[in-house]
Parts: structure tokens; sequence; C-alpha cells
């Protein structure tokens, strides 16, 4: 059976007991945590505390290998702006652009987008740059919600023209995330484009804004050390200067630190990819957490 295919059988029976505990014919308790090659020191300390739970750790999903062979599931989106990614990065050196991305329900200020400009343009590397709907201000103005266009510096794009893209709708992230050329993420830390980017071997600069993103920083610049932390979260009520982007890339994109940093990603996105594969820890875990429910 197909790891894909497992996925879709453990998604019908967890609904299945839901079912079932929800009419007290059964009680079950299950505790579902993130591959072993990703917290496996935080799994035994929760195994130690939950010793009479059963505890599989399998995840991520996105990670099957059904996903990382192909890229197609983004082809939903816009195909001339994913053609236009990909030819940008085909032009460029191996692991020369960062990928800068706020996922789809982050909001900048228009102050922080200036800040976020001037950073990207005084480091002097190669970028892709998103800005989509869920980057516009929202102001309020007679209790009523205005969108803003975002602005970017006056002649900012002019100025990085060559060696910096902006896209202001969808943009491929995993197409663009697994082309050689890319060499860091520049992200808000949430945690699917924190696994995307596990997935395909590329260090992060982690810029949280909000909820869990700022534990997901930590993990990826203090636990794995596959990245950098831009700005303190006690400053998180600040903007975010240029000066620190400036820095976080550079540190990033340029310095022994930063390739350190790539290849512990590579090795970690290895682990993992084996991990997944046919026969690895997360495909028996997953074998043995099926094989633990049917008989419940």
């Amino acid at each position: 059976m197909s790891f894909q295919l497992q996925r879709v059988l453990l998604v019908q029976i967890w609904l299945s007991m839901l079912r079932r505990n929800l009419h007290g014919s059964t009680t079950l308790e299950i505790s579902l945590t993130p591959a072993q090659k990703l917290e496996g020191k935080f799994i035994d300390s929760l195994a130690k505390v939950k010793e009479n739970t059963p505890l599989w750790a399998f995840s991520p999903f996105n990670m099957l290998p059904e996903s990382l062979d192909s890229l197609s599931i983004s082809s939903s989106g816009n195909n001339s702006t994913r053609q236009n990614c990909l030819e940008f990065l085909d032009k460029q050196d191996v692991n020369s652009v960062i990928f800068v991305s706020f996922g789809t329900t982050t909001t900048l200020s228009q102050e922080q987008v200036k800040e976020l400009a001037l950073g990207l343009e005084q480091s002097n590397h190669k970028f892709i740059w998103v800005i989509r709907e869920a980057d516009k201000r929202v102001d309020m103005e007679n209790g009523e919600e205005r969108h803003a266009k975002i602005v970017l510096p006056e002649g900012f794009e002019e100025r990085v023209e060559g060696r910096g893209m902006v896209v202001r709708s969808w943009a491929p992230q995993l197409d663009i995330l697994g082309h050689p050329s890319t060499g860091g993420f520049l992200s808000h830390c949430g945690w699917n484009s924190s696994m995307e980017s596990v997935s395909m071997g590329v260090p992060m600069a982690a810029m949280p804004m909000t909820v869990d993103q700022p534990y997901h920083t930590l993990l990826v610049s203090n636990v794995w050390k596959i990245g950098v932390s831009v700005w303190s979260w006690a400053h998180r009520k600040e903007i975010v200067p240029a000066v620190a982007i400036e820095k976080a890339v550079k540190t990033l994109m340029g310095t022994p630190e930063g390739e350190e940093m790539r290849q512990r990603v590579v090795e970690l996105r290895d682990n993992i990819k084996n991990s997944v594969s046919h026969g690895g820890l997360a495909y028996k875990e997953m074998e043995s957490f099926i094989s633990c429910i049917t008989k419940n």
C-alpha cells in the first residue's frame, strides 16, 4: 500500500473513530506527533509524560514521496507567473536567490513593506518577493475597512532590476523552493511554510508575526539550527528595521554560518525523505498506527 493511500485510509479511519467516540461505544486516547527526525527529543519527553497513551510519529505529510517527486500541485495557480519565476531562477547561480513570502494571511504595514524593500535592496542579494492581497494595508476610516495598495519605495524596482523580482499575485512556492537557484527563504515561519522549506532543503530567515510562529522560529534557529531569526520577538510591536533584514539575508546567503545551515537542512531533508519512504521509520509508524486503530 502506498504512503499516499495510507494517508487517505488514515483520514477515513479517524473519522470513523470520531463517530464511534461520539456515540460512546469506545474510547481511545491517541497522540499524533511530527516525525522523530524533526522533534525526537520532544517526542521522547511526551512519551514519558503520557506513559499509557499510544504515540506515533509519522508526519509531516507534505513530505510524502508523491509530493516530493512531483511539484505539479502548483499548476492550479497562474501559469504565466510560474513561468516567469522559473525563468528568472534559471538564469541565476545555484543557491544565489532568497525567496521572500509571508503566507496568505499575514498583513504587512506600509512602513514594514518599506523597511523590507530597503533591507533586500541593501543586502545586494538576488530575490523573489511575493506581495499578495494579504500584504495590503487595512485602514479604518469612518468605521469601514479600506484596503490600500502596497506602495514600494520610489525607484525600488528599477534599482533592483535584474537581481530582484516582485510578484504581486499567487506564486508557486514549492516550485521556487525546489529550484536549485533558491538558497534561502525569508518567511513568517508558519508551520506549513517551515515544513515546505525543510522538505526542499532550504534554510530560513525567520520573521514571525503571530500565534505559534515564534515557537517555530525557535525550532528553526535554536534547535534544528537551519536558519536565523531576523528580529527578537520581544520587540514584536516594533517595525523590523531594514538593517536587521539586510543582516539576516547576508548571514543566510553569504557567510560560512549560512552555508552550515544549508548543509544541516539538506541533511534533515534527506533523513526525513528516507523516513517517509517505503520501509522507513515514518512509514512503519503509519502502519503501526493503522493496525492499532483498526483493532479498536
